[in-house]
């Protein structure tokens, strides 16, 4: 998903988001930010982060940051899990719009669009 200039996101995941017979889903989020907002980004995600946790027990979100900037930017990655391979307990649309609505307090701390990918295990 790509954000939208006001910081929330848009799909290139065109498919149904429904869990019903669908493999467990996971989303990674990556952004870049300011060197100078690395403090109030990491903070404000950890934040949001923590409450969709405890809205979600079984959920997993981690926020990682390459170790270094690149033209005065930080790249950050967000994701998001279930801690058990429950079928019915996949990151679907209804979650996956309570996270993007939950980054909405990033609106000026990042640089450029919120993208998000979503993956699912591999059966290999």
């Amino acid at each position: 998903m790509a954000a939208a200039a006001d910081g929330t996101a848009k799909g290139h995941d065109r498919a149904s988001l429904g869990t019903a017979g669908q493999p467990m889903r996971e989303l990674f989020i990556y952004y870049r930010s300011r060197v100078e907002c690395e403090a109030e980004v990491a903070a404000q995600v950890r934040g949001f982060q923590a409450h969709l946790m405890l809205e979600h027990p079984t959920l997993v979100a981690r926020l990682l940051r390459r170790p270094e900037a690149k033209d005065g930017l930080l790249t950050w990655m967000e994701t998001y899990a279930f801690a058990t391979m429950n079928p019915d307990r996949a990151i679907d649309a209804p979650l996956q719009q309570q996270i993007e609505a939950s980054a909405a307090c990033l609106r000026g701390l990042i640089e450029g669009e919120r993208h998000t990918e979503v993956f699912i295990p591999c059966a290999c």
